[in-house]
């Protein structure tokens, strides 16, 4: 359910980020953005009370987030995409994997010391 709620703060996130380009030209679209950032951050105070750590959840919400906006903002408004542009997406969410990675990594540390009584 954490990670569904992250989705979701994620979503929230680039339809907010998306929308805020778009009221360029559509003004209504600023009720989007408003609402969206609103529920994204909501959802990530909500991911970070049930125990997600800040930089897992924090980590994958803004690298996705930047990503995602990348990717959705060429296809919908047609804006450059380079491959630079693409190997630095790559760098990202390889990144995002090693945070989550390490986090599960020493997560898994911190039960064994705990049953065998290591500080």
């Amino acid at each position: 359910m954490t990670w569904l709620m992250l989705i979701a703060a994620i979503a929230s996130e680039v339809a907010a980020t998306l929308s805020l380009k778009g009221s360029e030209t559509t003004p209504a679209l600023y009720i989007v953005v408003v609402v969206g950032y609103a529920i994204a951050f909501a959802l990530l105070a909500a991911v970070l009370k049930r125990g997600m750590g800040i930089g897992v959840a924090y980590g994958v919400w803004s690298a996705s987030g930047v990503a995602l906006t990348a990717i959705l903002a060429t296809w919908i408004f047609g804006e450059a995409f380079s491959p630079v542009m693409g190997m630095g997406i790559a760098c990202i969410v390889i990144g995002v994997i090693l945070v989550e990675t390490g986090s599960q990594s020493h997560a898994e540390q911190s039960r064994v010391d705990a049953i065998h009584g290591e500080a």
